[in-house]
């Protein structure tokens, strides 16, 4: 794999986390740095220790976990998104505006963005791939695309007011949708 196509791997896996990252603008709508370079930092690190683990397991459970990916994928979206969803009809004064990026709420999205990079790199370790600066391009992509991803949602989430959290859930559970479907019918 040369060099110009891991890039282009690194923009194709970095979507779903760009998506998120939307959504979590959307939903903060005035995030702090440290929020944001947290959230964008956490998907580039999963973005580049997924196809490690991938590429670690790569001829032992490939089936396994192909198989599963999907579905846990779509389980944690969409409930994350459901969550969002139903947040967004709560008569909350301070609806949007406090901070809810920890570990804790920011781990499930980090590894849901990023399980389809997983199959990566089994795929990897079948072309024999150098991991270590293939998977660096990726988690720095990542990062750097989300963390832009997560200002541009925030000037959206200020004008679309209360139905920015709507607009993120949504896209939540589409992103965990379209993951499920890629995978049922391709």
């Amino acid at each position: 794999m040369t060099p110009a196509e891991v890039v282009v791997l690194a923009f194709a896996l970095a979507m779903d986390a760009v998506a998120v990252s939307l959504a979590e603008g959307l939903r903060l709508r005035r995030p702090s740095w440290r929020d944001a370079l947290f959230l964008a930092g956490m998907f580039g690190l999963f973005q580049a220790l997924m196809p490690v683990l991938g590429w670690a397991l790569a001829f032992r459970f490939a089936d396994t976990v192909s198989a599963a990916t999907p579905w846990i994928a779509f389980g944690m979206l969409a409930l994350i998104g459901a969550h969002m969803i139903k947040e967004s009809f709560e008569d909350d004064d301070d609806h949007g505006v406090t901070s809810l990026v920890t570990l804790r709420t920011v781990t499930p999205l980090a590894i849901a963005t990023s399980i389809d990079a997983a199959a990566v790199g089994v795929t990897f370790g079948v072309l024999e791939v150098d991991v270590a600066p293939a998977v660096t391009v990726i988690g720095v992509i990542t990062a750097v695309l989300s963390l832009g991803a997560v200002f541009i949602g925030a000037r959206v989430g200020e004008r679309l007011g209360r139905w920015a959290e709507l607009v993120g859930g949504v896209i939540l559970v589409a992103i965990g949708l379209r993951i499920l479907l890629d995978h049922l019918i391709g």
